[in-house]
């Protein structure tokens, strides 16, 4: 997987799990959305929200396909009643054959961005230390347009990483690797009944930090999405 000059990069093998349907356009172009089953060693596994244009989309492809994918790991707004959500989803930007892939490299990605929410460090009740970042993640400009547009990426962090980043200042650059994760939790809603959701969320490896002694001189994108 090469990452060069690249802010956003991530390679997934899997399985998909039901046929693509078409779901929206943008600028007359044309996108497929489905998930892809990746298995955890633990024998767990997750399931990634994927967005497919329709450049690549082939007639083929059918639920129960195992592909191999090389994209970016993208957020866009979902406009709701009360507030806007969060929606994070795996932008296929190319089908990779499945010989010239490892099968052990099935959940990877890479990013380089800034921190924009104070990070939050807690302890689990079986001692083991996390931290919670909001990465936002800077997207190349498209021709002379004035802006760059931002994807907002929660990354989570364990042991001697999140005892780094608890501290770190928002504005402070990163760049880490890890995978794309999905897990359920329960919502409360307001008239006090529970709801089973689905969180997707960077599980961290590795992390880069550069210095934040000027931090607080770095002007990132503000976050005010609902992420669960």
């Amino acid at each position: 997987m090469t990452t060069e000059n690249r802010t956003n990069l991530g390679q997934l093998i899997g399985t998909i799990a039901k046929h693509p349907n078409k779901n929206f356009i943008v600028e007359n172009d044309c996108f497929y959305e489905t998930e892809l089953i990746i298995p955890r060693l633990s024998g767990n596994e997750d399931r990634i929200p994927i967005t497919i244009p329709e450049k690549l989309m082939t007639s083929e492809l059918k639920a129960g396909d195992k592909v191999a994918l090389q994209g970016e790991y993208r957020s866009y707004n979902k406009p709701g009643q009360l507030h806007s959500k969060l929606v994070l989803h795996f932008l296929v930007q190319e089908f990779l054959p499945l010989e010239s892939v490892n099968p052990n490299q099935c959940n990877m990605l890479e990013l380089t961005g800034f921190v924009c929410k104070k990070p939050v460090y807690r302890v689990t009740p079986f001692n083991r230390e996390i931290c919670d970042v909001l990465l936002a993640v800077n997207r190349p400009r498209k021709g002379d347009r004035g802006f760059t547009k931002s994807d907002y990426i929660p990354c989570i962090m364990w042991g001697k990483n999140a005892r780094l980043m608890r501290d770190t200042l928002v504005g402070s650059k990163l760049t880490l690797t890890g995978r794309i994760q999905s897990r359920e939790y329960l919502k409360r809603l307001e008239d006090g009944s529970e709801q089973t959701r689905v969180a997707y969320e960077v599980s961290c490896n590795t992390i880069s930090l550069e210095s934040d002694s000027d931090a607080a001189k770095v002007r990132v994108p503000e976050a005010e999405e609902e992420l669960g």
